[in-house]
């Protein structure tokens, strides 16, 4: 097993896009390269951010990044040099992968597969483990004479490529030998993938997590695959399982202390809202609005079965649906001694989200009003109440959400969907300075730099209007107009 790269030949500045790859391939230089893939991938129409899927997704990833703190396994500097951020794909089939500098991008189809959050940690601790262990820079080592623009555009391309059968692959940034050249940088070798499974296994633990879910997790992908070897997992080909892998995740089990159960129905919520999600289709919704869930089933399917149909159902607009699937939701999560609050929680956000989404502002706020204690720290909540100020338009509810939103983005500066709510909030008041700032923020974050550019210079010409006076958000916006100029002047130096 070759070593980690130590501190020590991380580079101290970031390089130039077009330097090239070498033996010192630090720190510094994979962030750059996962922030510039990151770019790509953030404006794929599959790149989706949803605040309720990803809040569980979140619940799961931070325990295991604070693990591996813990643990020693991340250094210093990757700690503060990394992202460490997990994502959502819109894709049905079953795939998780890892980037430079720190991204964990997880399928729709991979939640929707899984039984309990213990078998997704897994495949999130593994991932992490990949990123902890430089596995990725180990392999770019081998690439001399590539440079980190031509190693970015390659791997968005095998990620492309590598989807779901929609046709995607048709439109590869690059085929045939790059392809598989940039493959080399997404696939790992069997040794490294046994340390990834040995280490994210102590990382689960530490975290809390049951230590089954890896065997568990293993054992379900090699089934699944054997019964179904249509092309739906994706994680197998780079990720490929083996009877000595399996058998090593079962043996470790030997010595790992016991878990306390936990619910699996907050879980089972997250699954249900992954199956509906990764495929919108009006055709795809009516057929999960139509399956029917035997009274004898277990808790879980049922609970899944009707939050899948209330959500379809309000997606579809069919109103009596969603209200009939949704109660059915509420009173399983309810009835059952074994459920817990973010199971609860997790159905009701749903409630909210079907209110809102008919107008019945009143009966959303309702339902909001035990988790507004919360409203501070749990972004769906703050988005849902957000929107349903809007739908009012009620003056000292659009200052109270929009304060609270100045607040997490000061926070969460990366959070391109909160921006933009704000920037709707601050419109719905007349602070059209505000307004622009915060949609140029909201287009920063995805990395869109050139359109945050355009919002702020609109900004600049408004500020030189006769009726603005607001001139301390005049004086933000020409200094981050000058911050984001120099940084796309960066991003464009060419190679």
């Amino acid at each position: 097993m070759p070593p980690a790269l130590t501190p020590s030949l991380a580079q101290s500045r970031l390089p130039a896009l077009g330097d090239q790859i070498s033996d010192s391939f630090g720190v510094g230089t994979e962030r750059k390269l996962g922030d510039q893939i990151m770019r790509e991938i953030r404006v794929d129409p599959d790149y989706i951010d949803d605040p309720v899927l990803l809040e569980y997704l979140e619940s799961l990833w931070s325990p295991l990044v604070a693990a591996a703190r813990l643990r020693g396994d991340i250094e210093t500097e990757l700690d503060q040099r990394f992202a460490w951020e997990a994502f959502l794909v819109r894709d049905r089939s079953v795939n998780a992968f890892a980037l430079p500098g720190g991204y964990v991008g997880v399928h729709l189809g991979l939640i929707s597969m899984t039984a309990t959050r213990d078998e997704l940690a897994s495949v999130l601790a593994h991932e992490m483990s990949h990123v902890t262990q430089r596995h990725i820079a180990r392999g770019m080592v081998n690439s001399k004479r590539t440079s980190i623009m031509s190693v970015a555009a390659m791997i968005v391309g095998v990620l492309i490529a590598s989807r779901s059968n929609r046709g995607d692959s048709a439109n590869a940034v690059l085929a045939g030998g790059q392809a598989l050249a940039a493959q080399g940088s997404l696939n790992f070798s069997r040794d490294m993938e046994r340390e990834a499974d040995r280490i994210g296994f102590a990382v689960m633990s530490t975290a809390g997590f049951a230590p089954g879910g890896m065997a568990a997790m293993f054992e379900k992908l090699d089934q699944s695959s054997r019964l179904n070897d249509s092309g739906g997992y994706p994680y197998l080909r780079s990720h490929p399982l083996s009877t000595e892998r399996i058998g090593e995740a079962r043996a470790r089990l030997g010595s790992s202390p016991a878990v306390p159960p936990v619910s699996v129905l907050a879980h089972s919520a997250a699954q249900a809202r992954a199956r509906v999600l990764m495929d919108t289709r009006a055709v795809s919704l009516r057929r999960l609005e139509a399956q029917p869930v035997e009274s004898g089933a277990p808790v879980a399917d049922q609970l899944i079965g009707a939050y899948a149909r209330g959500l379809s159902a309000t997606l579809l607009r069919d109103w009596p649906q969603a209200d009939e699937a949704i109660g059915t939701a509420l009173g399983i999560v309810r009835g059952n001694p074994r459920s817990d609050a973010a199971a609860e929680r997790a159905v009701v956000l749903l409630a909210v989200q079907s209110q809102l989404e008919r107008g019945n502002v009143a009966r959303a706020n309702e339902l909001l009003k035990p988790y507004m204690d919360t409203v501070s720290e749990s972004r769906p909540v703050l988005l849902l109440a957000a929107q349903a100020a809007l739908a009012t338009k009620d003056r000292p509810a659009l200052q109270r959400y929009a304060d609270e939103l100045q607040t997490w983005t000061s926070l969460h500066p990366k959070d391109a969907s909160a921006w933009l709510m704000l920037s709707r909030l601050w419109t719905q008041m007349d602070f059209r300075l505000r307004s622009l700032r915060a949609e140029a923020e909201s287009r920063i974050a995805l990395g869109d730099y050139t359109g945050g550019v355009d919002r702020l210079r609109a900004g600049q010409r408004a500020a030189r209007g006769p009726r603005t006076s607001d001139f301390i958000e005049a004086s933000v916006i020409d200094a981050r107009l000058r911050d984001i100029e120099r940084l796309r002047r960066q991003d464009e130096r060419p190679e």
